[in-house]
């Protein structure tokens, strides 16, 4: 057989196993079928260590790693963690315990927030007197999306959350015009039409302020607005509390911005939940 090649688009370790496990000696399989089962741990095995969970001597294990197209186990932890560091969600070796967790997302709020000092006031003053306010949010994204629509709508009217379900985008930004102000929120694993909104919105007259990782750098120079927020605590998923502290920190300055406008519109919306009984009393 032809190994998997090793190009700059690899295929993943499953998918390597089942395009060659008709092929496998049956000592083979058994490595095969434990590394199927514990998928999300392979970052962190040795082959010693796979080896003693399948029952099968070290040699065995290696004659796989080659028959797959790697050169050992280093490698696969090395693709495992690259995965990891696209978004993808892998096991650490140990889950980051509540201590270590609470200093990490402390550090990346910081974080956050002082890259985004300098930011804030402009964008404020432009969300503030936009005509309109368009948020944008895929996937993971969407959710931030909506958190900053439903803050900055108690502040100031026309602020409207994108994509509409079941509609495309093409009717929403056809008519874009120098006094909007898109946001766009793209932390990483966005959706592959991605780059080419950005570049709808860079060739619009409307400001486009983008948030996201690190992995958004790439668009910053198509955007009038750049805010970074980190999201890598050292577990298997994403978070997203500098995010979220950055939407109440951004909505604040939107507030104060607004002015007196503002504080009438957060009177008449505040009237509108109580004749409405929107809200729990108390």
């Amino acid at each position: 057989m032809t190994p998997v090649g090793q190009d700059a688009v690899r295929p993943g370790v499953a998918e390597r196993l089942e395009a060659t496990y008709a092929e496998l000696t049956p000592r083979e399989r058994v490595v095969a079928d434990v590394m199927l089962e514990r998928l999300p741990d392979l970052a962190l095995y040795s082959a010693s260590e796979l080896a003693r969970f399948s029952g099968v001597s070290k040699a065995t294990v290696s004659r796989l790693y080659r028959r797959l197209g790697y050169a050992g186990a280093e490698e696969v932890r090395d693709q495992a963690r690259a995965l990891r560091a696209s978004g993808t969600p892998v096991a650490a070796d140990r889950s980051p315990g509540t201590s270590e967790r609470i200093a990490r997302e402390l550090t990346n709020v910081a974080r956050c927030l002082e890259r985004a000092e300098p930011v804030l006031s402009p964008l404020a003053r432009a969300l503030a007197a936009a005509d309109r306010v368009l948020v944008l949010g895929f996937r993971s994204g969407r959710p931030l999306a909506e958190m900053l629509r439903q803050q900055l709508v108690q502040a100031r009217p026309a602020v409207h959350l994108l994509p509409t379900a079941g509609h495309s985008l093409g009717e929403d930004l056809a008519d874009l015009g120098g006094q909007d102000v898109v946001v766009l929120v793209g932390p990483r694993r966005r959706p592959a039409v991605f780059a080419r909104l950005v570049s709808v919105l860079a060739d619009s007259p409307a400001r486009v302020a983008l948030m996201g990782d690190a992995s958004s750098r790439r668009y910053v120079a198509q955007v009038d607005h750049w805010l970074e927020c980190p999201l890598d605590t050292g577990g298997a998923f994403d978070s997203h509390a500098p995010a979220a502290a950055l939407i109440a920190v951004l909505a604040d300055a939107v507030l104060t911005a607004t002015g007196a406008a503002g504080a009438r519109r957060v009177t008449a919306v505040d009237r509108t939940y109580r004749q409405l009984g929107e809200l729990e009393e108390g």
